[in-house]
């Protein structure tokens, strides 16, 4: 309990001047209480810092109020960003009355209690901003109830989320919301923070510049966490100023945001999957570093590897789908952490491996072909023929064996008849498939050699 009860504050009047004094145990009950982020929150839109796209001269928020144009919104970002505060702010700004629920906590009782206050205002002459935080978390059933206020008028609505939208909001909801992106606090804005905090209590945090810049670090673009470290600092009885080591030892810096079933679990997997591609070994590694240090499955980040090795790497190296089964039977034997430098090493030889998806891509123009020409028989000449019947029925004539033939190579139709035949696979000019090019113009001179009459086979477009 005593590390909770530094973290909060009270405010005391004397002469026309405000302080903020930390409260001790003994006082608490004596002294209404706030904590350090509710007392520095911004009490302007000027006030908030780092959401310029939103709140500058010319962002997108400013224009709707100037224009008289609020409407219903959805703030998409991480915690921390401004989300609840820019909501009371805009409330303010438009001259709307303020209602705040959470969709955790709240459910269908408080929202009816919310609209029926809303339908007074209206009736007043009075518009209503109703904020819902954590809105995805709201039912199929409860978005719809929103929507229903939303149309009517009832409501203006901004929701926040740290979720997509548009996997976590029903369409019709989406429809009716402008999704406005927040970004995480950048160490700029994070400064400001600080500074705003020194000029309240007075004097500058007991931590040298290494630590302080290792403090903002670990708050991760989360103001609120800031705050929250920072209070730490504000209680204590400093008489040295703390070095990083020395901060470490007393704060905790923010968990990675990373969300394993959210939007963080994919959208570190696409950032190491494309940067594999550009076949970037630094960066990714850093990605994997990310996810791992994230808490991310490692059977899942080697499975989409091994799915990469096939997909973006395919026969331009041959051994990459090997060495990525290899990888992933090392990691099962060592588990973490002595397994993750197994996935580092798959990590490098991908990114620095030759690319090709040109075996992807033939997969999916034959898979659409296929899917054209439906149940056509194969041509009756490679055809097994176990019986008189389908001997008599053309089963195996003039099939050619290749072993046989002079080359190795019959160069005979296994396309089904009335199909022609198709190009699918086509190489690209480097690694291992510089070889295979080769083989396959080869094997086409002499299938054009062989069979004159035959039609050379036609390229499909695979996109």
């Amino acid at each position: 309990m005593g590390c909770l009860r530094v973290a909060y504050f009270s405010l005391h009047q004397y002469d026309g001047w405000v302080t903020i004094v930390p409260m001790n145990e003994l006082d608490l009950e004596a002294a209404p209480a706030a904590p350090l982020a509710e007392i520095l929150r911004p009490k302007t839109l000027d006030d908030v810092v780092g959401q310029e796209p939103l709140l500058g001269p010319r962002g997108r928020l400013r224009l709707m109020l100037a224009h008289g144009s609020l409407g219903s919104i959805i703030f998409w970002g991480p915690p921390g960003t401004g989300k609840t505060t820019i909501a009371r702010l805009l409330a303010d700004a438009a001259d709307m009355a303020f209602e705040q629920i959470s969709a955790v906590f709240d459910g269908v009782a408080e929202l009816r209690k919310v609209f029926d206050r809303a339908a007074q205002r209206c009736l007043e002459g009075r518009r209503t901003l109703l904020f819902v935080d954590e809105v995805h978390r709201f039912n199929k059933a409860q978005q719809d109830g929103l929507l229903q206020r939303v149309e009517d008028g009832t409501v203006t609505l901004i929701g926040a989320t740290t979720e997509n939208p548009s996997f976590a909001l029903n369409g019709a909801l989406l429809s009716r919301a402008q999704v406005l992106v927040l970004d995480r606090l950048d160490r700029a804005a994070l400064e400001v923070i600080l500074s705003r905090l020194e000029a309240l209590i007075g004097r500058d945090l007991p931590i040298d510049e290494d630590a302080r810049a290792t403090l903002v670090c670990m708050a991760d673009g989360d103001g609120r966490y800031l705050l929250n470290m920072a209070s730490l600092l504000v209680a204590m009885q400093a008489t040295t100023m703390l070095d990083s080591r020395g901060l470490a030892e007393l704060v905790a810096g923010r968990a990675p945001a990373f969300d394993r079933a959210g939007d963080q679990h994919y959208n570190l997997m696409s950032a190491l999957h494309k940067t594999l591609r550009s076949s970037d070994a630094d960066a990714g590694l850093y990605w994997l570093a990310r996810m791992l240090a994230g808490g991310e499955d490692p059977h899942y980040i080697l499975r989409r590897l091994t799915r990469f090795a096939a997909e973006d790497i395919g026969l331009a190296e041959p051994e990459a789908q090997p060495r990525a089964l290899s990888a992933w039977q090392a990691y099962e034997r060592l588990g973490s952490p002595e397994g993750d430098l197994a996935i580092a090493v798959l990590v490098i030889y991908l990114a620095t491996a030759p690319k090709s998806n040109a075996a992807y891509k033939a997969f999916k123009a034959a898979t659409k072909a296929a899917s054209q020409t439906r149940s056509q028989a194969p041509p009756a000449h490679i055809l097994n023929a176990p019986n008189q019947l389908m001997k008599q029925l053309g089963h195996g004539a003039d099939y050619a064996y290749d072993h046989d033939v002079l080359d190795g190579f019959s160069g005979q139709n296994c396309f089904p008849d009335g199909v022609g035949r198709q190009v699918f696979y086509q190489p690209v000019e480097r690694g291992y498939e510089r070889e295979i090019a080769k083989r396959l113009a080869y094997w086409e001179r002499l299938r054009v050699s062989k069979q004159p009459s035959f039609q050379t086979g036609k390229k499909i477009d695979v996109g």
